[in-house]
């Protein structure tokens, strides 16, 4: 059995417009790279972080966080170092501490003979997710984990459905270099909705996981609809309003805000439309003035995985 693996921790599109906290999708073509040993020295260490300014102590971290949640779980003796090589920006909006907490504890459980299950894996790193936004919230980590897209059905008990992804589906993100903590967009947030809005909002869940099944790309597009948070959180976002209409206009199926902000992600059909949707947020961007990433990519149909 190996010591040491070293493992790609996809970014992830969380909420997924119609679907707060309960909808996630993992992404190929960006995301943070670990590596993880066993030691006989116990608990966990944290040696190297680059790329990003995030704390090295163990209870600081949220690598740190969710890889003891796991080693409570053990009756292994001994330890992990962690090594943390971070791509994703730290407050983007695309799943930054969930990358690092279930890089953490996927490598872990690989390096301890596979004891737990991706459900209980989801339940680690969910201790992680509570230790940056002060929740224990399963969008991000759950498609991380299994892969590709997710239905959080239930937190109590938590029940986790992988969902099918249509091959031709591709993401497109912009991240405006502006930093949004999750803790703070969800202070703003209202605690009650209209029955109108939540009716509507129940019916695009239903359609977008009836769209993804069947892979009706056009109940896909009708379906991203955000009747609840986007009116809310946009506002934080620079240019969101033009950003989406510009998507739209160029092929996007549907276009709304990644997690908690500031990136804005859109899906299109084939390579090409994410392509020419990536250019009119690009075009939008180059005009208001602020600095961005922006990536185009298939969905992750694994999750975390080896790098060889």
């Amino acid at each position: 059995m190996k010591n040491e693996i070293r493992v790609f921790c996809p970014a992830t599109i969380a909420n997924v417009s119609c679907g707060f906290d309960v909808l996630g999708v993992a992404l190929d073509s960006v995301g943070d790279e670990m590596v993880i040993r066993k030691t006989t020295k116990k608990g966990i260490t944290i040696t190297k972080l680059e790329g990003q300014d995030l704390p090295l102590e163990t209870h600081k971290n949220v690598a740190g966080v969710a890889g003891l949640a796991l080693l409570a779980a053990t009756d292994y003796s001994g330890g992990f170092e962690i090594e943390i090589y971070k791509n994703i920006k730290a407050g983007s909006g695309i799943g930054s501490s969930a990358a690092s907490s279930t890089g953490a504890v996927w490598a872990m459980n690989q390096l301890l003979g596979k004891p737990f299950s991706n459900l209980e894996l989801v339940q680690f790193s969910m201790k992680g997710e509570e230790l940056a936004s002060g929740v224990q919230h399963a969008d991000n980590v759950a498609p991380a984990i299994f892969g590709g897209f997710t239905l959080v059905r239930s937190y109590n008990p938590l029940d986790i459905i992988k969902i099918n992804t249509p091959k031709e589906l591709y993401a497109t993100v912009i991240h405006p270099q502006i930093e949004i903590k999750t803790s703070d967009s969800r202070k703003i947030l209202k605690t009650t909705i209209s029955l109108a809005d939540g009716i509507k909002q129940w019916g695009n869940v239903g359609g977008l996981i009836a769209g993804l099944y069947t892979e009706d790309y056009d109940l896909i597009g009708r379906s991203l609809q955000d009747y609840i948070i986007e009116p809310i959180r946009s506002i934080l976002i620079p240019a969101f309003d033009n950003v989406k209409s510009a998507s739209l206009e160029a092929g996007a199926l549907g276009c709304g805000i990644s997690g908690s902000g500031p990136s804005i992600f859109a899906l299109s059909k084939g390579k090409e439309n994410a392509k020419k949707v990536a250019n009119a947020m690009q075009d939008i961007y180059n005009k208001v003035g602020i600095p961005y990433d922006i990536h185009v990519s298939r969905v992750n149909l694994e999750g975390v995985k080896v790098i060889k």
